[in-house]
């Protein structure tokens, strides 16, 4: 099946009304905006989530909900649709100032899945996580290159917003309890329109401070531009960079990276060639063909995601006050045995990894 058909317009499904034939999902995805050049991945896999739900025999829609824009606007929207009743859940990745914009317009009226790493904290009723926290996800990454490359002078640089910050407060503890020190710390304008000048800038303070390993925060395009002009400095081959949000996409749009020292701790990568991921490739290329949009980390989640709020919709607990509890039990491989008839890849994966970037390619050297 063409992953396309399991699509609807919102504004289609505004004119046409609720339907109760199918499970009917939001998908909330930065299909514009700085992280736009995620956006595609998530939905062709999302596509190919729905496709295997209906080829198992249940109906599933699709409507998409550009989270690429300012986070009042993405909530008010998705916020309609659930009023409505035109939607029975959610699910998607973008900024977690958006996310917080949804977990309080959302809260208590339908579920809502949020599949990237996340900033940690408390959520309202109805949210489902499916990403670490900063702790959790480059904790161990930190340790692991800190302590092989015996990484004393660290600087954090990220994006200003929620994320970023948690991801700072965190790394800032690991750093320390290495004994190692934080001589560099910067957020940036999100997006920052200062662009490759400004960052050239940003690259000659850390050289200036005595970095030995950059810990990034920066998302999307931000980070794109930033490894193409660290690449180009004279940083590039002696001082480690670690990301908690490059991914394939990001790597190309950066136009690759040949240091030898750009690092990424994430859930997944499109190359590292485990069964999980070549079976996920394979269903992915008999849907879009080979053209198709690479499947990261987001889309793996994305994937995920859907198949989490259809396995919530078999058991029968597929509401706002149940979808915290049942979703702990889903995905610890208990609950409702009926639960993931419809996934054939089975429950999502946990833990996280870490690559190193080797021209356009993520290489997988450790599982953290």
């Amino acid at each position: 099946m063409d992953g396309s058909a399991v699509v609807r317009d919102s504004m289609e499904v505004s004119v046409s009304g609720p339907d109760a034939s199918v499970l009917r999902l939001g998908l909330l995805l930065p299909l514009s905006g700085p992280l736009g050049l995620t956006g595609p991945s998530g939905l062709s896999a999302a596509c190919l989530a729905a496709s295997e739900v209906i080829a198992a025999g249940h109906g599933v829609e699709l409507v998409p909900v550009d989270a690429g824009r300012a986070p009042e606007a993405v909530a008010a929207e998705a916020r309609l649709l659930a009023d409505a009743g035109l939607v029975d859940a959610f699910v998607g990745f973008h900024t977690s100032d958006v996310h917080r914009a949804l977990d309080v317009a959302l809260r208590g009226r339908v579920p809502y899945v949020f599949t990237p790493p996340h900033e940690g904290g408390l959520r309202g009723e109805g949210v489902v996580l499916l990403g670490d926290e900063p702790a959790r996800q480059l904790g161990p990454a930190v340790r692991w290159l800190g302590e092989r490359r015996r990484l004393r002078r660290w600087a954090l640089v990220g994006n200003d917003y929620i994320w970023p910050r948690s991801v700072h407060r965190a790394a800032s503890r690991v750093v320390r309890a290495l004994g190692a020190d934080v001589v560099y710390e910067r957020l940036v304008p999100f997006p920052w329109a200062d662009g490759e000048a400004g960052f050239e800038r940003l690259v000659d303070e850390l050289g200036r401070a005595g970095a030995q390993a950059v810990l990034l925060s920066l998302v999307g395009r931000d980070l794109a531009v930033f490894n193409r002009v660290f690449s180009a400095s004279r940083l590039a081959g002696r001082v480690v960079r670690l990301s908690g949000a490059l991914e394939e996409n990001v790597l190309l749009a950066g136009g690759g990276d040949d240091t030898g020292e750009l690092y990424s701790a994430m859930r997944s990568f499109a190359g590292q060639g485990d069964e999980r991921r070549i079976a996920l490739a394979e269903r992915h290329r008999a849907m879009s063909g080979p053209n198709g949009p690479v499947l990261d980390a987001y889309a793996e989640g994305c994937y995920d995601g859907v198949h989490l709020l259809v396995a919530l919709a078999v058991a029968g607990v597929l509401s706002a006050r149940r979808a915290k509890a049942a979703s702990e039990r889903l995905l610890a491989g208990a609950g409702d045995s009926r639960g993931w008839a419809c996934a054939p890849l089975g429950r999502p994966r946990t833990g996280g990894y870490l690559a190193r970037a080797n021209g356009l390619d993520l290489t997988v050297i450790t599982r953290l």
